[in-house]
């Protein structure tokens, strides 16, 4: 991964814009946890903070990490008066190390690390609790093609994890549409991936 998506990249992207992200949770998020019971969450890359406000307001303990000072800002601001409770940290992914086997869900939507990808991945999934879920969402290859170094593909995914040791589905959901900067509708292509780890 390239030094563009270091520290500085997303300061300047978040100080530039006021909600950069969107407002709401993750829908892959929504649909995906729908089936667990609340614990403890980490989500890693959290920007905004949308994710993890509706984590936290449906009884989840969440822990939020963003390495954009600026993200964090802007999510503790939308986390006022909605009630949530978040433990919001300031951590470089590629270099922090969350405790192992530690959270009931971890997940991460579109987190573009400056190092290996596949560390974090590992990072990720050795902090998940035995019985725990891992949810990772990432822009697949048809999302844009001027912009390689954000693709991750299924087989890139599925092979972070041991099948030995986890229950692994990775899917590429249709495209959806968001808007973008200049108010037009564009594409999304994702692809995802939900896997379990046996207790």
């Amino acid at each position: 991964m390239t030094e563009e998506f270091g520290r500085e990249f997303w300061e300047e992207r978040y100080r530039g814009h006021a909600a950069m992200g969107e407002r709401g949770p993750s829908p892959y998020l929504v649909a995906e946890t729908a089936d667990l019971e609340p614990g403890t969450a980490l989500d890693a890359g959290c920007g905004e903070g949308a994710s993890a406000i509706w984590l936290a307001s449906r009884g989840w303990q969440v822990t939020a990490v963003d390495i954009a000072a600026a993200a964090l800002d802007l999510a503790r601001e939308h986390a006022r008066g909605t009630g949530a409770q978040v433990d919001w940290i300031q951590a470089d992914l590629t270099t922090w190390t969350p405790p192992e086997g530690h959270f009931g869900l971890v997940c991460a939507h579109y987190v573009h690390p400056a190092g290996s990808r596949q560390a974090l991945l590992g990072k990720l999934a050795a902090a998940t609790a035995p019985g725990g879920t891992l949810l990772i969402v990432g822009h697949s290859a048809g999302h844009d093609a001027s912009a390689p170094a954000v693709h991750v593909s299924p087989a890139e995914l599925a092979a972070a994890l041991d099948p030995a040791r986890w229950h692994v589905c990775v899917t590429e959901p249709p495209a959806r549409h968001a808007s973008a900067h200049d108010g037009h509708e564009v594409p999304l292509h994702d692809v995802v991936l939900r896997a379990r780890k046996p207790r």
